[in-house]
């Protein structure tokens, strides 16, 4: 008898630790994306008029020169990182003209409104796993065109 109650003692030890530990646990990571939105102009030309415009990292490169896109330069125009918990919107001014909200809708699924000039130019639903890139876009003046690569960040 005096085992059994050892034994209940020892259980409902390693139970609160367990209870204490998963309290410890911080509770914004559940549910909750830590993602980069980052605004890109493509165009044709070698340079952008804007000093402030840098070439946009390889990886994003490489993933845009294989859509079929005509062009063949891609400039950063802006880059923000935020955080978005279940079922929050999330808007993101990218640019005087461009603004992006997002929705966490499920674990990785993702809800997006593009904006551009105040006015809905695309949304879309879809999962946005870690190491890919979701990518919205729109045209703009003397052909080129802009996007909104969104991707989950660490």
């Amino acid at each position: 008898m005096k085992t059994n109650m050892i034994l209940v003692n020892r259980l409902l030890g390693v139970a609160a630790v367990a209870l204490f530990l998963a309290g410890a646990i911080p509770a914004a990571h559940a549910g909750e994306l830590k993602l980069e939105a980052q605004l890109v102009w493509g165009t044709n030309d070698k340079k952008s008029p804007n000093p402030k415009h840098k070439a946009v990292e390889p990886d994003v490169e490489k993933r845009l020169k294989n859509l079929p896109f005509k062009w063949s330069n891609y400039f950063e125009v802006n880059r923000k990182q935020f955080k978005i918990a279940s079922s929050q919107v999330r808007c993101e001014r990218m640019s005087e003209e461009c603004e992006i909200c997002v929705k966490l809708v499920g674990n990785d699924q993702v809800e997006v409104t593009l904006l551009g000039k105040g006015k809905q130019v695309g949304k879309i639903t879809q999962a946005l796993p870690r190491k890919e890139l979701l990518l919205l876009g729109g045209n703009a003046p003397n052909f080129t065109a802009w996007f909104v690569a969104l991707r989950q960040v660490e």
